[in-house]
């Protein structure tokens, strides 16, 4: 009788140095969780947070060593507020954003990032953010505090409101300036205010209104409050904005108390208006003609033409304050 020799137990395959797959897996994975952890953080969105270096420029404060720093130093901050605030918002949005292809890619919702690992790193950033905070500013603790409650209202519900979701978001821009300038110590003109918040709206209507038209009909199930939008109504309102953007920057370079008296007299500033005219024509532009402007810190980043404009306008308002301080 012919007897069958049973099959020999295999090995679990292995590398090579000893590790089965699984092991191996998971070793990679903790090696990637730093850079898995950076993009869960969304860096490209900490271009916003630039904002806090208007009071710097506007204060004549950018050749005082340790305005800088602490203008550094919030900065730094403000980006692990914003920071916690996305991985938040990625915690309870991750079922729905494995659904859309535009953030199934996002650490949380592909399974990059285990969301337990997630609220670990929140429960470590935030307390700390909040601690460093305080100890540069008490003021600014308390911005970065408003900024919070707004997102966090904004996340769980504003945001469905139909024009309060665009004053929130231009709310946040706001609030960055008010912690650059907190940050530092110093008073600067309400104009830095005003067209801080005319620009923000400036950004967040055309973001609405690149959604509406790239989306049409599917634009409700995408974002819910997009319903109540119409490319006619956001035209209407984007007329007064823009308009009223430019004019209240004008109205600055020629009459902010802060200014050095020689720019008062000799209205030099007023130099700087084509960089900020150019700068919102071609970001109309790149809205309506290259279906742009869903992300307006990838627009400025990708943007070569735009990017150089918003240099050249630092430049030379840097210039100009240096030169008659």
């Amino acid at each position: 009788m012919k007897t069958t020799t049973p099959p020999e137990k295999t090995a679990p395959i292995s590398s090579n140095n000893g590790r089965s797959t699984e092991e191996l897996s998971e070793s990679t994975r903790n090696q990637l969780l730093p850079i898995v952890l950076l993009k869960a953080m969304r860096p490209k969105q900490w271009t916003k947070n630039v904002l806090l270096f208007g009071a710097l420029l506007f204060a004549l404060k950018f050749t005082d060593w340790e305005s800088v720093w602490r203008a550094l130093a919030g900065f730094g901050l403000f980006c692990l507020f914003s920071s916690s605030v996305y991985i938040i918002n990625d915690l309870r949005d991750r079922e729905k954003d494995r659904l859309n292809p535009r953030t199934a890619k996002r650490p949380i919702a592909s399974g990059a990032l285990k969301p337990s690992v997630a609220v670990a790193t929140v429960c470590v950033i935030l307390p700390l953010t909040f601690v460093l905070s305080y100890m540069l500013s008490p003021g600014f603790a308390i911005v970065g505090a408003i900024y919070m409650a707004k997102d966090f209202g904004y996340s769980f519900g504003l945001k469905h409101l139909v024009i309060i979701d665009v004053m929130l978001i231009a709310a946040g821009f706001t609030l960055r300036a008010v912690a650059g300038a907190l940050a530092i110590n110093v008073d600067i003109s309400p104009w830095l205010y005003v067209v801080t918040t005319l620009g923000a709206l400036f950004l967040g209507l055309n973001k609405r209104k690149h959604e509406v038209l790239l989306l049409g009909a599917d634009a409700s199930s995408h974002r819910k409050v997009l319903d109540e939008y119409s490319p006619a109504l956001i035209e209407e309102m984007l007329a007064v904005i823009t308009a009223s953007t430019l004019m209240s920057y004008t109205f600055y370079t020629f009459t902010a108390d802060n200014l050095p008296i020689e720019l008062q007299k000799n209205h030099l500033m007023m130099l700087t208006i084509p960089f900020v005219l150019y700068g919102i024509f071609r970001y109309l532009y790149l809205v309506y003609q290259k279906d742009q402007g869903s992300s307006p810190e990838e627009v400025l980043l990708k943007d070569r033409p735009l990017l150089i404009c918003v240099v050249l306008w630092a430049v030379t308002a840097a210039t100009l304050l240096y030169v008659y301080h």
